[in-house]
């Protein structure tokens, strides 16, 4: 992790750190890459580009940090059951795509790997992404929840890009409510595809 840079004799301010983070996320996520950059930040975070400097030695820097602090992980949340663990990590997804943050996570996945610096960052955090999400469905493959001839990719690549497409897809004079929406259709969308999933299973004898 690269951390701003701390000026002998001058105390930090953790006000300013968060503003200009809040300021560089919020940016990317609207902007993108190509119009990112420290002037832009420094504006909208509502400091001197200098105080921008002094922390971080370049916009690539200061962008990894910043969506450092500023986004957190999907983690494996073990409920005790497939179902329920399925719903929070269609849960923390969506919570991702359609919360503060929403745009800058979704131009990450398509930017990440063009940015120096936030390059590698970005495959270490979808790595552990992927990871929590696999353990999840083999867990419940082991306690004979699911099949054992459950395909792992397919019913992850069916949650996720769901998860994703719902909020992409949702016309503008809804997105404002999907916030409200989004334990409701965790439920019910995970309900959906275990279906398919369920229904070949083969019956006990």
């Amino acid at each position: 992790m690269t951390h701003p840079r701390n000026p002998a004799g001058r105390p930090r301010d953790p006000d300013v750190d968060r503003r200009i983070a809040a300021a560089a996320v919020e940016l990317f996520g609207r902007d993108g890459w190509a119009s990112f950059s420290i002037e832009a930040v420094a504006r909208r975070a509502g400091v001197g580009k200098a105080s921008v400097y002094l922390r971080w030695k370049s916009k690539e820097a200061l962008l990894a940090e910043a969506l450092t602090m500023r986004l957190g992980p999907i983690s494996d949340v073990d409920t005790g059951t497939v179902r329920g663990d399925l719903v929070q990590l269609v849960r923390q997804l969506l919570q991702q795509y359609v919360g503060e943050h929403g745009g800058a996570v979704i131009r990450l996945g398509l930017e990440a790997r063009d940015i120096p610096e936030l390059a590698e960052r970005y495959d270490s955090l979808a790595r552990q992404q992927i990871l929590a999400a696999r353990a999840i469905v083999h867990r419940g493959i082991d306690r004979g929840e699911l099949p054992a001839s459950t395909s792992v990719t397919f019913l992850l690549d069916a949650l996720c890009g769901g998860a994703m497409n719902h909020a992409l897809t949702t016309p503008p004079a809804l997105r404002a409510a999907l916030p409200e929406t989004v334990d409701d259709y965790a439920e019910r969308f995970v309900d959906f595809v275990l279906v398919g999933v369920l229904v070949d299973a083969p019956a006990e004898q």
